[in-house]
């Protein structure tokens, strides 16, 4: 099998989709959780204040989901079409909170009335909470494991989906996504509103930390397969030991008003628990919990390896781009929200 810099193109893939994954939930997972504290700020201007925030960079961030859509596709698209099809259910509830979110944002300030501008808030809020609990009740399965058989076909009941530990990673996922957004709020706000983001930001950080401690509880007693690979790997509980350590900077530098330093350790945060996911996987990437001889993993489930060189050398052209791209979007509007005619 050929290979680049030492790995095969199968690992190299997993982890260009689990870059393009990380980079998605990291920028979109702050507009989430932002879009989540919606219905807490009771003013409208503070409301269209917090709409703003991430007006300029929304629509941006979701592209990384298209782009680890299309990647998953290219790649692995045994993996594709097996956990679409297994996860049908969450997907279109997904797809529709995610085209709700888009026309809230829209068109909230089209009409000046005050039941239509409440409707579509509380659109924005729901769509926004639901969109980052979907996306932690997918993973929540993946990691667990789906019923396959030998054929790599999901035999499972169709609201199998719905189970402690998916509801729980859901539970954290959305956790995260608030404390990420209201960080990111803090940067973005000032005056009365900041004050209330900053207390909002305390709330969040408890949340997570508890829903945090708890799913970790519970996968460590009945998920065990999920340690392997680091009991394989003992150097690698490293990853582990950033992770907590980064979420510990959370608060200590919230406290201190330092949110930009926050930001960042909440970015990390998101970036370590997805490598440890990824560590927790590989080299699978679907378990099956009929019996592991059914599991879809990097070499089972890839494109030819031919096609796999030639898009590497296509992402290998590609991110830097998008990368490029993205930094001179937050550069361009960095800074507290100035409201204007053109505001949303």
């Amino acid at each position: 099998m050929a290979t680049f810099l030492g790995l095969d193109y199968p690992t190299w893939w997993f982890l260009v989709i689990g870059g393009v994954f990380s980079g998605y939930a990291i920028l979109d997972g702050f507009d989430m959780g932002a879009g989540a504290w919606q219905l807490f700020f009771k003013k409208e201007e503070s409301r269209r204040v917090a709409l703003n925030a991430i007006g300029p960079v929304w629509d941006g961030n979701e592209v990384w989901l298209v782009i680890g859509g299309g990647a998953l596709f290219a790649g692995f698209p045994i993996v594709y079409a097996n956990l679409f099809s297994a996860m049908y259910i969450p997907f279109m509830l997904f797809l529709m909170f995610l085209i709700l979110r888009a026309i809230s944002i829209e068109f909230r300030s089209k009409e000046p009335g005050k039941l239509w501008r409440q409707a579509w808030d509380v659109t924005f809020c729901i769509s926004s909470g639901m969109m980052a609990m979907l996306l932690g009740v997918v993973l929540g399965n993946v990691l667990q494991g789906i019923p396959l058989d030998k054929n790599h076909e999901f035999q499972g009941h169709w609201l199998q989906f719905i189970n402690p530990f998916s509801l729980l990673t859901g539970i954290t996922t959305l956790a995260l996504f608030m404390m990420h957004g209201a960080i990111f709020l803090a940067m973005k706000t000032q005056g009365r509103l900041f004050t209330k983001v900053t207390i909002l930001l305390r709330r969040a950080i408890i949340f997570f930390i508890i829903s945090f401690a708890i799913t970790t509880l519970y996968s460590l007693l009945y998920i065990p397969q999920l340690s392997d690979g680091l009991k394989a790997q003992p150097s690698l509980f490293i990853v582990p030991l950033l992770a907590f350590l980064s979420i510990a900077n959370v608060p200590r530098l919230a406290s201190k008003q330092r949110f930009i330093q926050a930001f960042i350790f909440s970015s990390l945060t998101v970036g370590l628990l997805l490598i440890l996911v990824a560590i927790e996987l590989y080299p699978v990437i679907i378990y099956s919990s009929l019996d592991p001889a059914n599991h879809l993993d990097i070499y089972n489930a890839a494109a030819s390896e031919k096609s796999l060189g030639f898009m590497l050398l296509i992402a290998a052209i590609g991110a830097p781009l998008v990368l490029a791209y993205t930094v001179f979007v937050y550069k361009t509007f960095w800074g507290k929200v100035k409201m204007d005619d053109t505001s949303y």
